[in-house]
Formats: C-alpha cells, structure tokens, sequence
C-alpha cells in the first residue's frame, strides 16, 4: 500500500512539471520574461555606459600673483679691514680709540720711531754728496779732464743715495699707522706699549654703510630675481630696512647647489650691525595664476600631477599644473588656461575623454 502511495506522487509531480512547461513561463537563474523581468548583465552594462557620470564642477579664472621670494641669511659689513704693521717695534701713542669712527688716512696707531729718523737724515747726506760727486764728474767730462766710465758710475752712486733714502723716509712713514678706509674700530685694538711685529694688527675698521644682507637662493628660483629689484630685510634685531639686489653669484654653490645674492642696504648711522640674522624679502614679478584647493589634484596616467577638468561639450580633459606657491586658504598654480572648469568631486572616478555630466556648486548656481 506504501509503494502504491509513492507512484501515486511521483506521477502527480511528473505532470504538474509538464503542465508549467507547457505554460512556456520559465525562469532560469532568476531571469524570466515580461515588463519586469530582470535585464541579462551585458545589457546591464550597455545602458550604465550610455548614462553620463555626474561630476562636481566649478569655474576657475586667473588672477594676478605678486610672489614674494623669501630668503634666509645674515648682515655683512661692506668692508671689514685689519690694519696690519708694515714694520715691527713698540705702539707708543693710539689716537683712536674701539667703537670710534674714523675717516680713511686718519692715525690709528703710532710705533717708536727708533733710530729711523737718524737713518732718514743719513741718507739725506749720502745723496747729497753724491750729487755733488756727479756734478763734478760732468762737468770735468764736458771738459776732456775724465772719462765717460767715470762719469756712469758717479749717476749710479746717485742712483742708489736716491733709493736708500726713500726706503728711510717710507720706513719712518711705517711707523704711522693710518686707516685706509672710513667706518667704525672694532674691539680690540692694540694697546700702547705693546710690541707690533710686522703683520702685526693695529685695528680692525669695519665699513657698514651700505650694509649687505646675504643669503642663498635654490636654483629653482634664481632666474625670477635680477641685480636692481627692490628688495626690504627684517634682523632678527628689530629693525627693518630697505634696499635693493646688488649682486647675483654666476654660478652655484656645488654642495648646495643654490646661489649667493647681496642686498645693499644704506646705514648711514650705522645702527644696524655686521652679522645679524636676516630674512630679506624680494617682490617677483606679477604674473597670472589660478588659486585652487589642494584637494581637486590627481594624477594621469603618466604619474603628472594635475587638475581634471571639462571643455564646452562636457568631456573630460586633463591639465598638468606648477606649484608656485602655497597660502593657508590654497595653493597657487601655473599651466591651466586663463578660465578653466575644473571638476572638483568625482575627478578619481572618470578618465580623460569621458562624457560626464557636470553639476556646478552650489555658489555657482545661486548667482
């Protein structure tokens, strides 16, 4: 009776199968037929790709840039000179005296004379003879009594009293120390009583007007910067001056590969001091710049870095940029057009050459 049950079932199964084949409503895999059957994936696909993807845009003009180069370095003096001895003995007097200022050929030291006037007036007498000894020397020539040879080595017994007795005098003018520049004596100063060799410093004369703010300049930059451009240092000091480039070094540093430039700074009062810290700062050219947010960057498929943006039919266009420069509300850049529509949400997601749909911000739209 059990056995008879389950043919019973299996026929009644067997022919409601073949009832809902014959029906033709078949589904398979979860597609079936109708208005709301489920389209196969490759037709799913066909239409995403007709749809346009919508992108985050916004309009980007050029503006005017006045860049500031800002460069680090410290104060130098025009001229610092040692007054070096020209002779060697005793510092008997010192007209000046450390923080003074003093004009070029004023006395800074004074040395002992010695025996120096003695050797000046010797030689005094030397030529004098010797010039009496040539005298007569031509004369008898003029007169047949001597030889010519006679009268050639008499000129060169003169010549030579002539050149001691300028070596005297120029060694008793050694004794005079004398400042071969104007400006302020830097501490120390050779005190009296103390023994000069030769090479010895007397003084140190420091020349601070102009004073000179220097610094190093990357080579990046070099070429934005000319000699005459007006340039204003702040020291660390407190005071602010105004000046202008003077020098611009023709080749680099080759450890640091950066560049040496001089600022003249005019000192008069010679308040502001030799080797102070500096930042001087040099108004560049203007020049016209787009400000955007670091955030709308991206890369293209050769690794440049750049902005993503749409042309008049809506097609995707890529634009690599320079960096100029970087402020807290953005960054400065160069290499984009004077007006761009930059895409600024959804630019990872496209490729260049792609159809989007643009939708500006909300600023945009409100105007």
């Amino acid at each position: 009776m059990r056995v008879k049950f389950s043919y019973l079932l299996a026929a009644g199964l067997a022919a409601g199968i073949g009832a809902w084949m014959y029906s033709g409503t078949i589904v398979v895999g979860g597609v079936g037929d109708g208005e709301n059957a489920t389209p196969p994936p490759a037709l799913r696909v066909s239409e995403a790709e007709s749809e346009a993807f919508r992108v985050q845009v916004k309009r980007l003009a050029a503006e005017d840039r006045q860049a500031i180069l800002e460069v680090r370095g410290r104060t130098e003096a025009e001229a610092k000179v040692a007054v070096r001895a020209s002779t060697s003995d005793d510092v008997v007097e010192r007209p000046a005296r450390e923080g003074a200022r003093v004009e070029a050929g004023d006395v800074l030291c004074v040395l002992d004379k010695g025996t120096r006037e003695a050797s000046v007036l010797e030689a005094k007498a030397a030529l004098a003879q010797a010039e009496l000894d040539h005298a007569a020397a031509t004369q008898l020539n003029t007169k047949g009594f001597t030889a010519q040879t006679r009268v050639a080595a008499v000129q060169a017994q003169l010549d030579a009293a002539k050149a001691r007795l300028e070596e005297a005098e120029l060694e008793l003018q050694r004794t005079v120390i004398r400042a071969p520049i104007g400006g302020l004596i830097e501490s120390p100063m050779a005190e009296i009583g103390a023994q000069l060799d030769k090479g010895g410093i007397c003084a140190t004369v420091v020349d601070a007007d102009p004073l000179i703010a220097i610094g190093q300049v990357s080579e990046l930059s070099i070429s934005k910067i000319s000699t005459g451009m007006p340039a204003e240092v702040a020291l660390v000091t407190g005071e602010n001056l105004e000046g202008e480039v003077r020098y611009i070094s023709p080749s680099a540093d080759p450890d640091t590969r950066t560049f040496r430039i001089e600022v003249a700074l005019p000192n008069p009062e010679g308040k502001a001091r030799d080797g102070v810290t500096a930042v001087t700062r040099i108004p560049l050219p203007v020049e016209r710049a787009h400000k955007i947010s670091p955030a709308i960057l991206t890369l293209n498929d050769a690794g440049q870095v750049g902005i993503r943006a749409i042309d008049e039919n809506n097609t995707t266009v890529f634009y690599p940029i320079q960096v100029l420069g970087g402020e807290q509300d953005g960054m400065w850049v160069g290499g984009l057009p004077e007006e761009v529509t930059a895409i600024t949400v959804g630019q990872e997601y496209v490729s260049d050459g792609q159809i989007v749909e643009p939708v500006y911000e909300t600023a945009e739209v409100d105007q």
